[in-house]
Order: C-alpha cells, then structure tokens, then sequence
C-alpha cells in the first residue's frame, strides 16, 4: 500500500511505503488496525489509539506470537502485513494472551511446551523461506538446518514454499540424499584416520618418533598456553561451533558456510588454547574448514551458472536481450 505525503510526512509530495498492522495492549484482546511507515510511526499510532499516558513511555513493540522485542526498522519491514503487535508501556513485561477465549484453563505446564514446539516450528519457517529465495542455498544450510525441513510436516512446509506436495516430498529426499552424502563422506574420513592409526602403531621407529613428537608437542604446548593463556579470550566462535569442532570426526561437513568462514579466521594459536589442542591439529582443521568453503561456494558458483543459461533458453526467440532506452523529453 502507498500513500502520498500529508502533515507529519517529511516532504511534501514524497511516497512512502506504510504496512497494515493489529495493535493491541497486553493483557487485552482488543485489537485495533493501523498503517505505518516505520517503527516511530507505529509508537507514536499506539500511544494515541491505545490510550497510553505520555509519562509511561517508551513504549516498546513486541510480536504478540512470541514476544519478540522489535527495533529495528529493516526487521519491521520484513515482517508480513498484519503482524500482530503489542504495545508495552514503561516497565511493562510481554505475558502470553490466550485470545481465543476456549483454553484459558491450559497449565503454565502445557503452554511452556506449546511455546517450545512454537519455536521450533518458527525455526524452521525461518529456513524454508530462504530456501524458497534460492535453492542453491541448499548446500550452504548447516546439517541442522537440513535435517529441520526433512522432519517438517510435508503439508505444512508445501504451504510455505508455494509448491505441490509431490514437489515437496522430492525436495525433501534431496535433503535426506545431500545429509547421507555428508555422512559418507564423515565415515570415509574416520575410516581412514582408524588406517593411518594403525600404520603408525606398526612400525617401532615410527612410535618411537611419535612419542618423541609427543613429547616435544606437550612442551610446546606448555609453552603455548603460559605464553597465549591471555589469548583464549580471543576467540569469538559460538559454542555450538566449538562443540562441533571437538566432538565431530569431520566437523566441516556439520558446520554451515556461515560457520566455516568463522572458523577459518580466527588465529590458529588462539583457537588451539580454547579447543585445548596442538597447533598442527588445529590448523590442520582450519584447512579441512576452508576446502569445503571453497567447494560450496563452487558448486553455488556452478547452479547459478546453469540457471543463467536455462533462463536464457527458456526466452522468447524475438525477445531483445538490450531493450531501448527510454527516449528523454526535452528540458
């Protein structure tokens, strides 16, 4: 929706863009339909239609399905028209309404996972629609993400992505194909480790050269960490990604692309302190993270490419690929 300017619009004459949105105050079921602008405009809306008292602000917007805090702009238009928005006054804190007036006798004990399984079902909207932008983002999606839209309901995720369940169901078994891949890939790995461990263990020399390497490792690493003690606190990796990075025999094939490129700049010294390992072993990793960067970003690389050339296939033969520039009108 568009409106021209009018009083309250910076310039007279500019275009904005507003978006339909339910207003209501917490605790209430009253709602009221508003258009704004932005976020100040949807306050200011609020204050005067909900009644708020001038000394009881800020007021703070949150999502009325979760309470989600929002403020910022870019989010607010993102979010589809009709969002459903609770207006908090000073020291007000969001609390769940039960609008449809039937279950008001559900248990905190319910509701608490009602709100979990909620989160969970948003969490994987959340993929799905990027996943529907573009579906070469397929091979960037971390393992968890992938394994979130195999278990969404078939129904459910055909709604969100506009397509045929036949269509969603075949989607879903490339899912399940890219994370059996993975996995092939993750027990090669291991299976080859277990072979050169036991290379290693064959031969007496060459254990004799590994206890000694073993040795001079634990010294260094001594040496390391009085000397990079101070630098552990440097590492700004998640938690999920240092788990992933300790626990997992092939911790790229688990990690997003997001998570790859972390990985691969954080300085070697530092995030061997944190995950506790030599730094041979660490940059070892580091490698092993940016080779499958490197792949997937190939293979993305590759799918736009064939997309490009199918698009022009599919065009019109008379179609002008350089459309005339509009003629300009005389000054």
């Amino acid at each position: 929706m568009e409106v021209t300017g009018d009083a309250g619009v910076p310039e007279s004459g500019e275009i904005r863009t507003v978006k339909p949105c339910l207003l209501r105050r917490n605790h209430s079921r009253e709602q009221h339909g508003v258009a704004a602008s932005c976020l100040e405009d949807l306050r200011s809306k609020a204050c005067d239609i909900l009644a708020i008292d001038k000394s009881l602000t800020p007021v703070t917007l949150v999502l009325a399905e979760d309470g989600t805090i929002v403020d910022d702009d870019d989010y607010f238009l993102c979010l589809p028209s009709n969002t459903k928005f609770v207006a908090l006054a000073n020291n007000e804190k969001w609390a769940y309404n039960n609008s449809d007036g039937g279950t008001a006798w559900i248990s905190q004990e319910s509701f608490d996972v009602d709100e979990t399984d909620r989160g969970a079902g948003l969490k994987w909207k959340n993929v799905a629609r990027q996943l529907k932008e573009d579906l070469s983002s397929i091979i960037l999606l971390s393992e968890e993400d992938l394994q979130m839209l195999v278990d969404a309901p078939c129904a459910d995720l055909a709604q969100e992505l506009l397509q045929s369940c036949a269509a969603v169901q075949q989607l879903q078994h490339t899912l399940q194909q890219v994370l059996d891949q993975r996995e092939e890939v993750r027990q090669s790995k291991q299976l080859l480790q277990l072979y050169l461990e036991a290379l290693e263990k064959e031969g007496s020399l060459l254990s004799k050269q590994e206890e000694s390497k073993a040795a001079l490792g634990e010294e260094a690493d001594a040496v390391d960490t009085g000397i990079s003690r101070e630098t552990s606190s440097d590492v700004t990796l998640a938690s999920h990604i240092l788990t992933a990075l300790r626990e997992k025999p092939a911790p790229e094939l688990s990690l997003s692309s997001q998570d790859l490129e972390l990985v691969t700049r954080e300085d070697p010294k530092a995030l061997a302190v944190a995950l506790n390992w030599d730094i041979r072993k660490t940059e070892t990793v580091q490698e092993a993270c940016e080779r499958e960067l490197a792949l997937r970003l190939q293979q993305m690389q590759s799918l736009h490419a064939l997309r490009s050339i199918s698009a022009r296939k599919a065009s019109p033969p008379g179609e002008q690929q350089n459309p005339k520039r509009a003629k300009q009108e005389p000054t």
